[in-house]
């Protein structure tokens, strides 16, 4: 890959010369003054005034190249007070090399170029302000050319960087979800044990079923449907028998659930939220309703009872389900709050938007 002749050094090369051959045809149009038609696109004076600019363009362009390179490895990023002094030392590098080029074309060629002696030293001013204003050109052009590869390279990385941070705080939500729920299930099970030895029993299959279901799915951040939904029966079991007669949570899906996806735990998310945020007894129970629009949605509804507030939320489970379905898809997450209820409704994802490259939640 360092060698010169790679196929990124030839495009490079390629288009350097088209675009160098293109400036020398523009500027040889406004200068081309000689209406007898004598002169010929392939004379000396234009060969070499050819070759000449060749030969500057590309010294130009490969010293701003290799000024740049430099600033980016020393210091990283280029600003504009980088950049002015940039393109300073690519100007100072190219005045000496302008003003010998033109001055061999003009004083020691000017036989072959058919310069007049008393047209020389006009003829080299004329030439050396007009290569000057060129590499100024060149300079900001490149500069600029670097700078929106830049910029794109900041992007790429300020949304790794945010991926990395959903990530870790995917991971530090599903670390804090499993000892909060086993820790509320054992006690639980404790009472249960005294009072009702079959519903104990039940209990205990369903909490295993819910704790196989978070071991094996630690590391998925989507899975299909089907399998949130076994999970729900269980976890929904569990959450009745806990808040007897307090809470009625109702299943109302009717997708396929084997062709759709969801984000791993995000319907367990919502139901707890629902439980941290609302007031609700057996006289006035919580309803949360769970169910489907077509193919598209899955919605979570409960009834509104707002706690006193004793503290501010963060409201990180819910910004955590929404920016993990940014990674996916650009339909949004809904959150709404109206006519005494609370509604999330979240996209049904398909196959071929879960098979996208994204960081790995460990």
């Amino acid at each position: 890959m360092n060698s010169l002749f790679t196929h990124f050094n030839l495009k490079k090369f390629g288009f350097r010369v088209i675009v160098i051959t293109v400036v020398y045809l523009l500027v040889k149009l406004t200068i081309d003054h000689d209406d007898d038609g004598k002169e010929h696109a392939f004379d000396f004076t234009s060969i070499a005034y050819y070759l000449s600019a060749f030969f500057l363009f590309m010294v130009i362009w490969e010293t701003s190249d290799w000024l740049i390179r430099r600033h980016q490895k020393q210091n990283g990023s280029i600003y504009f007070k980088d950049s002015i002094r940039i393109l300073g030392i690519n100007i100072a590098i190219a005045i000496p090399v302008i003003a010998l080029t033109y001055y061999i074309i003009n004083f020691h060629l000017d036989e072959l170029c058919n310069i007049l002696p008393e047209e020389r030293p006009l003829r080299f001013r004329v030439d050396f302000f007009r290569a000057l204003l060129l590499t100024f050109a060149v300079g900001t052009s490149n500069l600029f050319y670097f700078s929106l590869n830049q910029k794109k390279r900041i992007e790429e990385k300020m949304e790794k960087l945010q991926k990395e941070l959903i990530a870790s705080q995917y991971a530090s939500l599903k670390s804090q979800i499993s000892p909060h729920f086993l820790f509320n299930s054992l006690n639980i099970l404790t009472s249960l044990m005294y009072e009702d030895r079959d519903l104990a029993s039940d209990f205990v299959t369903r909490l295993a079923s819910c704790y196989r279901y978070i071991l094996d799915n630690r590391e998925e951040d989507i899975v299909p449907l089907e399998k949130e939904l076994n999970f729900l029966e269980s976890f929904i079991f569990m959450m009745n028998v806990r808040h007897e007669g307090a809470l009625h949570i109702s299943n109302h899906v009717t997708t396929n659930p084997k062709e759709l996806f969801i984000p791993t735990l995000s319907l367990q998310m919502l139901i707890e939220n629902a439980l941290k945020h609302n007031y609700y007894s057996k006289e006035k129970p919580l309803e949360i309703s769970i169910f489907s629009i077509g193919n598209e949605s899955i919605v979570v509804q409960n009834t509104l009872r707002k706690r006193s507030p004793e503290e501010t939320s963060t409201q990180l489970g819910l910004k955590n389900i929404q920016k993990r379905y940014g990674f996916y898809t650009n339909d949004r997450v809904i959150i709404e709050e109206e006519n005494n209820f609370f509604k999330v409704t979240m996209p049904l994802l398909s196959k071929d938007q879960t098979i996208k490259t994204i960081l790995s939640v460990s």
